[in-house]
């Protein structure tokens, strides 16, 4: 019987990893003022009539610190890709040479800190009620077996151990919270 026990610990444990990796994806598209490649990883453009995203119709390299700079391999490509950015709405406005879209990142004003601030703390607390929803299910599961015919204590151990390991996640997204919250105040 407590290999049906590990079975749901295994589950749990599954699904908050990716809960975890579902906040550092989301973590990664909050700007902290630097330039970052996946800032334009969900932008697609028209490429021949096809919605393609702009990392497969040009080179995404960073020049310096705020500056984010796309080489389409195709010239024609650069007005799609300026339109493409502009429709997203994320806050920059690309600059076209003719041969290249620059994307200049504005410093961060503090009241813009800390909006991203609360912008993070909001999808940290996404996924803590996400780990959360995944210890109910993995506790109701085990009181299924309890009633199934499992101890009562072996029932309690298991719990205990879900317990943990919703502890062990839920702090784990209050570390990345707190190194984003650092990087975003950082001037």
């Amino acid at each position: 019987m407590s290999d049906e026990l590990n079975i749901i610990k295994g589950q749990a444990e599954e699904a908050m990893v990716k809960a975890i990796d579902h906040l550092e994806a989301e973590l990664i598209k909050v700007r902290a003022g630097k330039a970052n490649p996946n800032l334009v990883d969900g932008l697609v453009v028209d490429y021949y009539g096809t919605p393609t995203p702009i990392s497969q119709v040009g080179n995404i390299t960073v020049a310096d610190a705020r500056t984010l700079a796309i080489q389409p391999w195709e010239k024609n490509m650069l007005q799609p890709i300026e339109r493409a950015i502009i429709a997203a709405n994320i806050g920059i406005t690309p600059q076209n040479d003719g041969m290249t879209i620059r994307l200049f990142m504005p410093p961060l004003t503090e009241e813009r800190r800390k909006e991203l601030v609360k912008r993070a703390q909001g999808e940290g607390e996404h996924s803590k009620v996400a780990v959360r929803n995944i210890r109910r299910d993995a506790i109701e599961k085990i009181k299924k077996l309890q009633k199934n015919g499992l101890s009562e204590d072996v029932c309690k151990d298991g719990e205990k151990n879900v317990q943990d390991l919703t502890d062990k996640f839920i702090s784990l997204i209050d570390k990345h919270l707190a190194a984003k919250e650092k990087e975003i105040m950082t001037v």
